[in-house]
């Protein structure tokens, strides 16, 4: 299976002649951008290759008005096209689930499906209608990036050793703007560059199968796995990886709620100047203290550690496990208890979208397998017990026998043991989650002597799972002090 990653680029110490040059190329090709999002953005371009959009232009000499080389225009007219054709593609999806309400007749289904598909949709009332209303007209917002075919540019490196350069067209024919880059490896196959900040982005894509993580064999067993907010993840063994995350999680958090409150404050005495009709120190102020070059500059290098973190953590896992049993990460959660302005500024922050993209991205290059199972209640569950603990922070208390668990490695452990369980499936209701280990607990206890829970044995080492106990804890001194 072949599978693409995206890898980017800087430009390190680009002199500003050279990137005003790219940063005009790019403006025009804006234009190019433009022209296509509103000649063919529309019902009127529905099924209208880039080929076609080219060879008109051609023919009737648009191309020549525009300034910039004849390949960087064409490159960006396909461009373009994709992204159009990729808006319309979303469109599709949420038509195709109008289409399952709006009628049960299988063969007049299959007609609007197809329709749909091979982009007859527009001689169709109801899918004209539903399409214009799901892929809304959109347009071109895009000055900045240039598109260059793999044919177009050279690379080349000045010492034996040393760091990359790159060599691309510019405006005039034969004339190439060189730019000197942050990696020793050529960039490869067609490149977007994007300008942003004074620094130029170079963006390519390279077949993962071919990297050398892709050659790690992985473990041989099966772990379950918990997300966390003070590590990436928790298994089943209780063995926590990632463990920096949450330090760089809160530091970033906490950076962030310092640095917003005075730009607040600034933003304020440049608005009060404007009303006194200070126009130029309302003007130095957001030139000079309300930029966002050193905003986004630092908030590229957190998201690349973060990325760091989560998919060494993640590589770690697969050293051990060539089945991962995990949470759909990708699902969104509503109804977080209010927890305190800080702590929820800090969790609105957790990145576990990265997490599941590393869990998919490592697993295919690895050849490991990721399950994915329902994980409601998990982490207030006693492993092996089905009963409902006690939850205090990250504790969780057996209400039976006293021990305390990790509250995300009972997760990890409950998780585990959802891949097994035929009555929860991936997408059972959380309420009919909570029905399910409520019986099992009822008959559980029909089944015993003595019908009080509290004499009735405890079944947290039933599957040989140990809890961490966790000694001299809160609520085992006030039982101690009860009895």
């Amino acid at each position: 299976m072949d599978t693409k990653v995206t890898r980017i680029a800087f430009s390190r110490g680009l002199n500003a002649s050279k990137y005003d040059q790219l940063a005009e190329q790019a403006r025009r090709l804006g234009v190019v951008r433009s022209k296509v999002w509103r000649e063919h953005g529309s019902v009127a371009g529905v099924g209208v290759r880039d080929r076609t959009i080219r060879d008109s232009w051609m023919r009737d000499g648009t191309g020549d008005d525009f300034g910039v080389l004849a390949n960087a225009w064409k490159e960006t007219v396909r461009d373009a096209v994709a992204d159009i054709t990729a808006r319309r593609a979303s469109a599709k999806i949420r038509v195709r689930s109008a289409i399952r309400r709006h009628t049960t007749d299988e063969m007049e289904r299959k007609r609007l499906y197809t329709a749909l598909k091979s982009d007859r949709w527009t001689a169709d009332p109801y899918l004209s209608r539903m399409m214009r209303r799901h892929a809304r007209r959109g347009r071109n917002r895009t000055c900045n990036q240039i598109i260059v075919r793999s044919d177009q540019y050279k690379t080349f490196t000045l010492t034996e050793g040393g760091d990359c350069w790159l060599a691309v067209p510019g405006l005039e024919r034969r004339q190439l703007v060189k730019i000197p880059l942050d990696t020793r490896t050529a960039p490869s196959g067609t490149l977007r560059l994007i300008l942003r900040g004074g620094r130029i982005e170079v963006h390519y894509t390279i077949d993962a199968t071919g990297m050398k993580s892709s050659q790690r064999p992985s473990g041989d067993r099966t772990l379950g796995v918990d997300k966390g907010y003070t590590e990436v993840l928790i298994d089943s063994d209780g063995e926590q990886h990632g463990t920096g995350l949450g330090e760089l999680l809160t530091a970033e958090s906490d950076r962030l709620k310092t640095k917003n409150a005075r730009r607040a404050k600034l933003r304020s005495l440049a608005e009060s100047a404007e009303k006194r009709g200070d126009q130029e120190k309302a003007e130095r102020i957001r030139v000079a203290d309300l930029g966002t070059v050193k905003r986004d500059r630092h908030r590229r290098v957190f998201k690349a550690k973060v990325r760091t973190i989560t998919f060494a953590a993640i590589h770690r896992v697969m050293d051990k496990a060539g089945v991962i049993v995990a949470e759909d990460l990708a699902k969104t959660f509503v109804g977080r208890k209010r927890l305190g302005k800080n702590t929820n500024r800090r969790l609105a922050a957790w990145t576990k979208g990265v997490t599941a993209e590393a869990l998919k991205s490592v697993s295919d290059r690895r050849g490991s397998a990721v399950r994915l199972v329902n994980a409601a209640y998990t982490s207030q569950v006693i492993p092996g017990s089905d009963a409902f603990g006690v939850r205090e922070g990250d504790r969780l208390h057996c209400t039976e026998c006293r021990a305390v668990w990790q509250a995300d490695h009972a997760a990890a452990v409950n998780v585990l043991q959802r891949l097994s369980d035929p009555d929860i499936a991936l997408y059972t209701p959380h309420t009919r989650v909570k029905q399910v280990l409520q019986e099992r607990i009822d008959r559980r206890r029909s089944r015993l002597p003595d019908q009080d829970s509290s004499t009735g044995k405890c079944l947290c080492g039933e599957r040989n799972i140990p809890p961490l106990l966790v000694p001299g804890t809160k609520r085992r001194r006030k039982q101690e002090t009860d009895q």
